[in-house]
């Protein structure tokens, strides 16, 4: 099939929630195998002040005990907002060789902060034969 619903598989790689200090927030752990290509949607809310450097990480273990940042080689694009950027979308694509994925968001300069969350679009299935589950 060439439609998208059935080629393409999205996950949460970080919930929705609010960023309102200075910090590191790492996201869900997402496994890619069984599939070729993955991008990551990064949604901001309300962002108040602040800036939010997003960026990906990546290991061979299933719990990324060994995450390391992906090199600058291994990812399409960059992403950060600003508190300008209220309700936007950008996004990162995943060109390494890692099984496991992580977003990482870097805030700083935060003092109330603002809502941000990540999607990961898995895509090209290894194999054939029906749906993406």
């Amino acid at each position: 099939m060439r439609d998208l619903l059935n080629t393409l598989v999205s996950k949460v790689a970080k919930t929705i929630a609010a960023i309102s200090t200075n910090t590191t927030t790492n996201g869900a752990i997402i496994d890619l195998q069984g599939f070729v290509s993955a991008r990551f949607d990064f949604l901001s809310g309300t962002l108040t002040d602040g800036t939010y450097a997003c960026s990906l990480q990546h290991g061979d273990a299933a719990n990324l005990s060994d995450a390391a940042d992906v090199p600058a080689a291994q990812v399409l694009g960059t992403v950060s907002f600003a508190a300008t950027d209220d309700d936007t979308v950008k996004s990162l694509a995943y060109i390494g060789s890692k099984r496991y994925v992580r977003v990482k968001i870097v805030s700083t300069g935060v003092t109330t902060g603002g809502t941000l969350g990540a999607v990961a679009v898995l895509g090209r299935q290894r194999h054939a034969g029906g749906k993406a589950v």
